[in-house]
């Protein structure tokens, strides 16, 4: 009895994983947009940590954030960070995610005002994370 209750839920969580694997292939960064993120990284680091703690944002965009930055600092991720190109993906797509939850709720403005890196850095964190900004072309 307990181990059909087991099997079913390793089940459950190999389908979800593969669920999430084939998502994430299916939308992840295309070309140099890759190679972009990977060189933003601090930067974007210190977006995040800035950004969380600011208590002008909405409590629930600083509790996500939160959550983010945990999550990228645990050992354990959907597809392990070994794995060639794809191993960094799943982070990229899940902070990708992430700030298009921040700017809906906060603002690209917020987002903007926290930025610690150049404006071609943020005009690619934008290009990647498909934040659109008001009244600037080409964003």
């Amino acid at each position: 009895m307990w181990w059909q209750i087991l099997v079913s839920i390793g089940a459950g969580l190999l389908a979800c994983w593969l669920a999430l694997l084939i998502t994430l292939l299916l939308i992840r960064p295309k070309g140099q947009l890759f190679g972009e993120a990977v060189r933003l990284l601090p930067d974007l680091l210190r977006l995040l940590k800035r950004l969380a703690a600011d208590r002008t944002l909405p409590r629930g965009v600083r509790v996500r954030l939160a959550l983010l930055m945990a999550y990228l600092a645990m050992p354990l991720d959907l597809i392990p960070d070994f794995l060639p190109v794809i191993g960094y993906a799943d982070d990229a797509i899940i902070v990708a995610f992430t700030l298009r939850g921040v700017v809906r709720r906060a603002g690209i403005d917020a987002v903007r005002a926290h930025w610690p890196g150049t404006d071609d850095g943020f005009a690619a964190l934008a290009a990647l994370a498909g934040l659109q900004e008001h009244g600037r072309d080409g964003l």
